[in-house]
């Protein structure tokens, strides 16, 4: 049972009254005890991201679920940055953090390392999110790029593969820290179950 269902347990009861839990309730682990725990098989690799609110937040989601490190690329900022932190919280001193001058180094690099490799983009053949099933036990890493451009061609041609977020509003994309938010939940679910 996952420590996440040990705590929470399933949904509550209509008539159970919902307390707000206390910190110290939430049995979180020291930065030290994070550093040694076992990591979600995940990378996350950031395409030229040029908003440090958006890295922090990816930082953030990438401790909450103990993702294994996040690759930053390109014009993408890195801690120690007051940006950053603002909305990391101290997430950018637990997540395992490393600087490629571009993400195709980075995910030539992660796939050195075994990583199957897959590109966050709306593409000609890509996976729709909800059709998409992650082995568990298997190591991925996904690529998020610019909040305007998207995931560099070279680097989908270097992919094993796209994931897509399927939309049906106006827009044609989300804000990459929200999508790193769905993304990084969808591999972990396997984990949390």
């Amino acid at each position: 049972m996952s420590p996440w269902v040990a705590i929470h347990g399933g949904l509550p009861k209509k008539k159970e009254r919902m307390r707000k839990l206390r910190t110290i309730e939430m049995h979180r682990l020291s930065l030290e005890e994070f550093r040694q725990a076992e990591k979600l098989p995940l990378a996350v690799v950031l395409d030229d991201v040029r908003s440090m609110y958006n890295v922090g937040s990816v930082f953030r989601t990438g401790d909450a679920f103990r993702i294994a490190e996040i690759c930053l690329c390109g014009i993408t900022s890195t801690p120690p940055h007051p940006e950053i932190h603002k909305t990391a919280l101290g997430a950018e001193d637990s997540v395992s953090w490393q600087y490629y001058p571009t993400a195709l180094d980075a995910v030539t690099q992660l796939r050195r390392e075994g990583y199957t490799i897959l590109s966050v983009e709306q593409a000609e053949g890509s996976t729709l999110l909800p059709s998409f099933q992650p082995e568990k036990g298997r190591k991925y890493a996904v690529v998020l790029g610019n909040e305007v451009k998207g995931v560099r061609q070279e680097v989908i041609d270097a992919s094993d593969g796209c994931l897509e977020i399927p939309q049906s509003g106006t827009k044609h994309s989300m804000n990459v820290s929200v999508t790193a938010g769905i993304i990084i939940y969808q591999f972990a679910l396997p984990y949390l179950r």
